[in-house]
């Protein structure tokens, strides 16, 4: 409770001075505050009123976007609607065959199909070539995963899980896992 009469303090203290701020003559200053500008040569004085900062920035940015955009592109499609028209049906000769692009009805898809995109057949083409890679590795993994097998089977070659030792001791080793294979008799 104390901390809250200690917050409640400014605000009895202002409320004193509430008859003071509801006249006339104070409530005039405060809505209309002015800065005197130096000298006495007339009526010179600036009106102190809120940023209008944001609000300007906002207005500028919004025409410049929209004089950047919105009118070029605005008038590329009027053009191509108006003067270029949308494609027409029609044979194709013989022994021509057409380009991708050809086949959209539009002359702005037609652009952006020929210029922007890639075809059907290159993006089957690339994933053909993303799965024909992913193959290679799995096939690397598993002869990798049989190379493994192996050499810890075997136990003479350096692998990921060789700890280097003094070779007579190896030797040793080798020989007396060959004996104990002939005693068993495999």
């Amino acid at each position: 409770m104390v901390g809250w009469s200690r917050l409640l303090t400014p605000a009895a203290k202002f409320a004193n001075f509430r008859a003071v701020l509801q006249t006339p003559a104070c409530r005039n200053a405060l809505q209309q505050q002015l800065r005197r500008m130096g000298g006495d040569h007339g009526h010179h004085h600036m009106t102190i009123k809120p940023s209008r900062f944001q609000w300007d920035k906002f207005k500028d940015l919004m025409h410049f976007y929209v004089m950047l955009g919105l009118i070029p592109v605005t008038g590329l499609v009027l053009y191509a609607n108006i003067f270029v028209g949308p494609a027409q049906l029609a044979e194709i000769p013989e022994g021509y065959e057409p380009k991708h692009w050809e086949y959209e009805k539009h002359p702005i898809s037609r652009f952006i199909s020929r210029y922007l995109l890639n075809s059907e057949q290159q993006n089957y083409e690339k994933s053909l070539h993303y799965l024909f890679e992913e193959n290679e590795k799995a096939q690397i993994r598993l002869l990798e995963d049989q190379v493994r097998r192996k050499m810890s089977e075997r136990n003479d070659y350096q692998a990921y899980y060789y700890r280097p030792s003094v070779a007579k001791y190896h030797r040793v080793s080798k020989e007396a896992a060959d004996e104990l294979e002939a005693l068993r008799g495999d």
